[in-house]
């Protein structure tokens, strides 16, 4: 039987290898679309063919979502949020003073608590880092640094140093107990002899903020994570036999709404303040806030560049505080009247007594004076102690209202 063989010319060949191997053209507008033409079998396997399609797609797609990355979450200025002063305040003081403790805003939905909060990341001034360290260890406190860097710096090395932004981290209502605290790589460790151990969100949090949205909805072994963390400052892995610690302080923030649950008192107690707001009653303010909001969606670059020189002031006014801390004091007469108070209002332990004192000089340093004066205990005060009361479920006046009786009382104030 004979067969017919067709012959095709080599200009033919060579013409259809080339059209093979040329890429298609994709629109600049085009969305999330990756084209590429693969060549013909040409020798190599189809998996390799196909791992090397999927490389060169997941690099495509990665490099438009880095550039769209930019303008994906644009941060409403701090300087712009009308209102909620008490709920800002606390914020500015735990940045000034982390050691406060933390602070809990809660309040009815849509009172911009989460738009506040993330705000707040555009006025976080720069630390001191060792560089490439994924703890952000401090250079200058062996406290603050990881096992690593004080290692090195007992054997004599030099470090080098660079700086970075306060970093704020979110924590997900979802995220998983290796999320948070992080892993140790088990495999590498057995045959290596090597701790391998993959940073989680509690590391990248060390001496920045970490954030909870909906904190009250937070699952209880991530609630006994946060607090371990919070008490002692180290976070520590355990994992089939092998221990591994860094350093985790961090500043708490957390937010919610208290129709969707009450909190832990465990986890209530460890947040230093707490800040209750409620919704803008005022006609004009929300008017205000509204076309506030609208500008911005609009906008959003042009909106922030009109306070770029609001946001750049507070910034220099939250740095100059923290030079000016060490040098604010507390009057010896106005820390037993704060010590008082908290036992007039039989406030457990005395957590309460070191926030407040913590707080009002922070606020004497904000206002740039070193005397802390009685209108700074007062402004403070209810932040630092509202949490604090046994509850009454008989009470006709609010937790706040009763601190501010109290100091009244107390400082001789009508």
């Amino acid at each position: 039987m004979a067969l017919n063989v067709r012959t095709i010319p080599s200009n033919v060949v060579a013409q259809r290898q080339q059209t093979a191997r040329t890429p298609v053209r994709v629109p600049i507008n085009a969305k999330s679309v990756v084209a590429l033409r693969v060549a013909p079998f040409q020798g190599a396997s189809v998996a390799a063919q196909r791992a090397a399609l999927q490389v060169r797609a997941a690099a495509a797609t990665e490099v438009k979502t880095e550039k769209e990355l930019g303008q994906a979450r644009p941060i409403f200025p701090f300087t712009a949020i009308v209102g909620q002063d008490e709920m800002k305040l606390a914020l500015i003081l735990n940045v000034i003073d982390p050691k406060i403790g933390g602070v809990m805003i809660m309040g009815d939905r849509g009172t911009g608590k989460s738009t506040t909060i993330r705000a707040l990341a555009d006025l976080l001034p720069e630390m001191k880092v060792v560089a490439n360290d994924p703890f952000n260890s401090d250079p200058a406190d062996p406290e603050l640094m990881s096992e690593e860097i004080r290692n090195r710096v007992k054997a004599g090395e030099q470090l080098q140093i660079g700086s970075k932004k306060i970093p704020m981290v979110d924590l997900p209502l979802g995220a998983t107990e290796d999320r948070v605290c992080g892993t140790i790589d088990i495999e590498k460790a057995l045959t290596e002899g090597v701790k391998a151990f993959e940073p989680g969100l509690l590391a990248k949090a060390n001496r920045g903020i970490l954030y909870v949205d909906e904190v009250n909805l937070l699952d209880d072994h991530l609630v006994d994570v946060l607090l371990d963390s919070a008490a002692s400052g180290w976070n520590t892995v355990e994992r089939e036999g092998i221990s591994i610690s860094h350093p985790a302080r961090f500043i708490l923030v957390g937010s919610g709404n208290p129709e969707e649950g009450e909190l832990r008192p465990q986890l209530l107690d460890r947040f230093g303040m707490h800040a209750q707001i409620g919704t803008v009653k005022d006609p004009r303010l929300r008017v205000q806030i509204v076309s506030q909001r609208a500008t911005f969606d609009e906008n959003p670059a042009a909106f922030r560049k009109d306070y770029d020189g609001s946001q750049t002031a507070l910034t220099a006014r939250i740095v100059d505080a923290q030079k000016l801390l060490k040098q604010c004091d507390v009057s010896y007469d106005y820390r037993v009247k704060i010590s008082q108070i908290c036992s007039d209002l039989n406030v457990d332990g005395i957590r309460g007594d070191i926030v407040t004192n913590r707080a009002a000089k922070a606020l004497a340093a904000f206002e740039g004076r070193t005397e802390v004066t009685p209108e700074d205990i007062y402004r403070v005060i209810p932040l630092c102690l509202r949490h604090r009361l046994r509850k009454d479920p008989l009470a006709e006046i609010d937790d706040g209202d009763r601190v501010r009786e109290v100091f009244k009382t107390v400082f001789g104030m009508e």
